[in-house]
């Protein structure tokens, strides 16, 4: 069996991308080099995804968002201030943006036609209706495009991914191949370790061997396919008797055989989904989350709106919503009725935008990114549901109502429509020492800040005024 993956022939800055080359190897990173990728929708979420593929080097990078900013969406999107409220989110975005990585040329599209889509490699949707979502996936699956959409809605995430019919897997986990000493060799193919010493390979992989004596036939470079029977020992599906009878010594070496898998389309995953489960105690949760989410687009397209935080008019709307989906697709659920408390903290938070989620599911997004441009590592497939309920602030000075979560117009409403006002001000109270800011340390410091963490209870009153002047110039325009 030969193993053989496109040739390469571009040179990366290796001073640059020193820690990323450690982790994907030249390789990934020279096919991570020939992707053009866009990201549609430039809200917390996008720019997370936006910042980290800039900074990965792919060949090129373009945005997609005519949305005017406003005062929210300073909540969790670094790259915007004041002054740009009432500018394009992208256009707003791009200065800052296209400082990150001098390799990667970061632009604005103005459509999204078929003749843009068919420019890249992958394109990631955030923020954008579920009609839309279809029309895009359906022009890129037929026509070999990764697509990945993205969403978030307070503490609830999601993450569909389609890498098309046939998508090449080169290395499935990134680790060093095993290696071992063989103790011995069976007449059915069963390798046994020396000493019990555990082989570390699964079902399926496959092995190669070398200084084995008796057996001169495993020497030649074959790349056999294993069958695990056990931690010290494994069979070779393909072993022949008649090549000889094992004497001594024989080294195994894991070898990496590409894989291709299989991804459907959007339209076929929302009526038999297939779930990657983020969290194993909340199993039952993936097809709820996959009804509710479809059901807050329906909800956003009748009002024109998410519903309003912590308001249970509209949370019993969705619930109802929820329902009429599931008894169209009773499969999803199956037995199961839909979790009317689950559903409605997804309508309480609707509107939340949260810098530290954004931060965790833009890595996320942006590393299934890298994997569509690179073939290093599995996907995720294809759905993935999330949610961080226990993040929710316990204590009877934070009980949360439509009361206590409405805006109050300023740049926290994204963060008060999920925790509340009183949780708000006690984030704005804190002080807090952080030791390091190096990559990590930069991050929190980003996360912090636009949490408001530290700002003190007089932000919240001089955000208070400065959103009403706005709120006044805009009424003048």
């Amino acid at each position: 069996m030969s193993i053989d993956s496109p040739p390469q022939d571009e040179n990366i800055d290796e001073s640059l991308y020193s820690r990323q080359l450690y982790v994907l190897g030249k390789e990934a990173m020279l096919k991570m080099a020939n992707s053009n990728v866009l990201i549609v929708g430039l809200k917390g979420l996008g720019i997370e995804i936006a910042k980290n593929v800039a900074l990965a080097g792919v060949k090129s990078l373009s945005i997609y968002d005519p949305v005017p900013v406003t005062l929210q969406d300073l909540s969790s999107q670094f790259f915007l201030s004041e002054s740009d409220i009432g500018k394009a989110r992208a256009d707003a975005s791009l200065e800052k943006l296209s400082e990150l990585n001098q390799y990667v040329p970061i632009s604005v599209v103005s459509q999204l036609d078929e003749d843009t889509i068919s420019r890249f490699q992958v394109i990631v949707t955030t923020e954008t209706p579920l009609t839309k979502q279809l029309e895009i996936n359906e022009y890129t699956h037929t026509h070999g495009i990764k697509f990945i959409n993205a969403d978030l809605k307070g503490l609830f995430g999601q993450v569909f991914v389609d890498f098309g019919d046939k998508f090449t897997v080169y290395d499935p986990n990134g680790e060093e191949p095993h290696t071992g000493i063989v103790s011995d060799i069976e007449k059915n193919g069963t390798v046994t370790m020396l000493d019990d010493n555990r082989h570390g390979l699964e079902d399926g992989e496959h092995v190669k061997f070398s200084e084995v004596k008796g057996i001169e036939k495993l020497n030649d470079g074959t790349v056999f396919k294993i069958k695990v029977l056990g931690p010290y020992a494994f069979q070779l599906l393909d072993f022949d008797p008649s090549w000889g009878k094992y004497e001594k010594g024989g080294i195994y070496t894991q070898v990496k055989v590409p894989v291709d898998i299989k991804f459907e389309k959007l339209s076929k995953q929302l009526a038999a989904p297939e779930y990657l489960y983020s969290d194993f105690a909340k199993f039952d949760r993936p097809p709820q989350l996959h009804l509710g989410f479809q059901a807050l687009d329906a909800f956003q397209q009748k009002n024109g709106s998410l519903p309003r935080p912590h308001n249970d008019e509209d949370a019993a709307q969705l619930v109802s919503i929820t329902e009429h989906l599931a008894k169209s697709s009773p499969s999803i659920l199956g037995d199961e009725k839909v979790n009317a408390d689950l559903i409605k903290e997804l309508s309480y938070g609707a509107r939340g935008d949260l810098p530290a989620s954004n931060a965790f599911f833009g890595g996320l997004v942006a590393q299934e990114v890298l994997k569509a441009c690179s073939g290093k590592f599995t996907p995720l497939k294809q759905f993935l549901y999330f949610d961080s309920l226990e993040s929710l602030p316990e204590g009877k000075e934070y009980v949360r109502t439509a009361e206590t979560c409405k805006p109050i117009n300023s740049r926290y409403d994204n963060q008060i429509a999920v925790f509340g006002l009183e949780f708000q001000k006690k984030i704005a109270n804190l002080n807090v020492f952080l030791v390091g800011s190096g990559a990590i340390g930069c991050e929190m410091l980003k996360n912090w800040a636009m949490m408001g963490l530290g700002s003190g209870p007089s932000d919240l009153r001089m955000l208070e005024r400065i959103s009403l002047k706005w709120l006044l110039r805009l009424s003048l325009l």
